[in-house]
């Protein structure tokens, strides 16, 4: 019998701990027996699509199906045959968005492994942190990358060894899959199998690792990509967020390979970087933050988009002033969506026909959503309270107390406070813990983030509560200008009398910051926790 390690399912939560799982849609009743990387990958070249384009490189590099399939059989051998991978046990993929970098994680898929990716400005603190709750001993590294993880290991001795890859012609993970055939037995794993731990992206400071399972991913590519996205086999999908990030995994990988389409995978994908890109590779399906669509709307009329047809926004809300702008820039509707580290992808958004400004949109197909309040009671509409959802997908905490807070009643709570408008469209107004409460009044930071957004002279803001004697807390703003704009007494006022007649005046920023950036993850999220602690 195959040696089996056993870390992951003796730290899933118990069974009256996990959320309800539905599977209401015909194609996701999958069967027993199921490898991702299988359906993912393997599927096209026995179909006959080998020869199709999957993975290209900044540089235009290209990698077809086929060619995917032997890297990854070969370093699948790697695992395995030289480095002692047995089915379960965790392997920490650390780089930029590469092809290399997808190839490691659809090997450890194949292989009956767990990847665990992560971010690749994580710094040896916080790898060291990842590596003893997973309980890693094995990483595959850019070389580019190997110094915060050799801190790391001095940390976290538990890892013992560290393949570098993407190094030139001598770098130990492909010198070790030079010498390896090209074919692997895909392992025979379980539809409910743990093949990816994704941490939180640590906008609360403590990350928690969220497992999925093989049929988690494929549920995903069920739900939200056919019914709202319906991308073509003929796309080309490009964007920013890590594949570390289960954003970037879904976006920028996952759902292009489930429908045989190709990726452009950029190590850098900043804003300045973008619009190029997206003309160079003739890109059609774009997945990136709101930040990074509101700072590319005022120079994309300098490049050729027109082969752009699909642009998706999540990883925080989309403010109705950055819509608009990048509408009446490209002329594209962006699609919203809300998902999570912990639900794989999006579980919430519309399609562009029913985009709705400052909305999110409705439940994705196979999955349902209400809005809770504290007791649990379904709130009327129009009214703020918790939004809980239950899908296919849900949370499953390693071996974390906070799982009973994100699962009740077996419903998700994603930690954000939603409301319900006349149409049945999910409004989002805040993270439940980022509620402003002044003088009596429920106030949503985002809300004030968005007006201010539409003053002209704003780059990019954040607001939060601070406290206040007679207020109990008062609304603060932290504010980038942009280039040009003073940063004086009369621009603060300027923005407070602003907010007044675009919100109800209760809601302006009693108190604004001047400020030359904001704290956020890599994946564009808003450290508001960080504005908190600010001195």
């Amino acid at each position: 019998m195959a040696c089996v390690d056993t870390f992951a399912p003796d730290r899933l939560p118990p069974p009256e701990a996990l959320p309800e799982f539905v599977f209401d849609l015909p194609e996701l009743r999958l069967p027993a027996r199921l490898n991702c990387a299988a359906e993912l990958l393997d599927r096209w070249v026995s179909a006959g699509q080998g020869h199709r384009r999957c993975l290209i490189a900044a540089d235009g590099t290209m990698w077809s199906y086929a060619q995917l399939q032997t890297h990854v059989n070969r370093l699948a051998r790697v695992l395995v045959e030289d480095l002692g991978l047995v089915t379960g046990q965790r392997v920490l993929l650390r780089g930029a968005n590469s092809p290399m970098l997808a190839a490691c994680f659809l090997a450890v898929f194949k292989a009956g492994g767990i990847a665990v990716g992560t971010m690749p400005l994580l710094r040896a603190q916080e790898l060291s942190t990842i590596i003893d709750k997973a309980q890693i001993d094995l990483a595959l590294c850019d070389a580019r990358l190997a110094a915060d993880l050799a801190a790391a290991q001095e940390r976290a001795p538990h890892l013992k060894t560290v393949l570098h890859f993407n190094g030139g012609e001598h770098s130990p993970l492909e010198q070790a899959m030079a010498a390896k055939p090209a074919t692997f037995e895909c392992a025979d794993t379980a539809a409910d199998d743990t093949c990816l731990m994704a941490f939180t992206s640590g906008t609360t400071g403590q990350p928690k690792a969220a497992m999925h399972f093989h049929r988690d991913v494929m549920a995903a590519c069920a739900c939200w990509p056919p019914h709202v996205l319906r991308p073509q086999a003929d796309d080309v999908f490009i964007g920013s967020p890590p594949l570390a990030f289960t954003f970037g995994l879904g976006g920028l990988l996952v759902f292009p390979m489930a429908v045989g389409a190709a990726t452009v995978l950029l190590e850098k994908a900043s804003p300045d970087v973008l619009p190029a890109a997206i003309a160079q590779h003739r890109a059609s399906v774009l997945f990136t933050a709101p930040t990074s669509y509101r700072a590319m709307a005022g120079v994309v009329a300098q490049h050729d988009l027109s082969s752009l047809r699909k642009c998706v926004s999540a990883g925080e809300a989309l403010p109705a002033a950055t819509r608009a702008l990048w509408k009446q820039a490209t002329g594209i509707e962006i699609i919203d969506g809300i998902g999570s580290t912990e639900m794989f992808h999006i579980f919430i958004s519309s399609d562009e026909a029913h985009a709705k400004p400052g909305a999110t949109g409705l439940p994705v197909p196979g999955y349902r959503a209400m809005v809770v309040d504290e007791n649990f009671h379904a709130v009327p509409r129009g009214t703020v309270g918790r939004l809980a959802v239950k899908g296919p997908t849900g949370c499953k905490y390693l071996d974390d107390p906070r799982q009973a807070s994100y699962v009740q009643h077996g419903w998700n709570l994603t930690g954000d406070a939603y409301l319900v408008d006349e149409d049945g469209q999910f409004v989002y107004q805040a993270r439940t813990d980022d509620m402003i409460i002044s003088g009596g009044y429920n106030i949503a930071g985002p809300e004030v983030e968005s007006a201010l957004l539409l003053h002209p002279a704003v780059a990019e803001c954040g607001v939060i509560g601070v406290a206040d004697a007679d207020r109990g807390q008062i609304v603060k703003a932290f504010v980038v200008l942009r280039p040009g704009q003073g940063a004086d007494d009369a621009m603060a006022k300027a923005l407070q009398d602003f907010v007044k007649q675009t919100i109800a005046p209760y809601k302006y920023p009693r108190a604004v910051e001047f400020c030359d950036s904001l704290p956020r993850t890599e994946t564009g999220k808003l450290q508001r926790f960080k504005l908190r602690t600010a001195p």
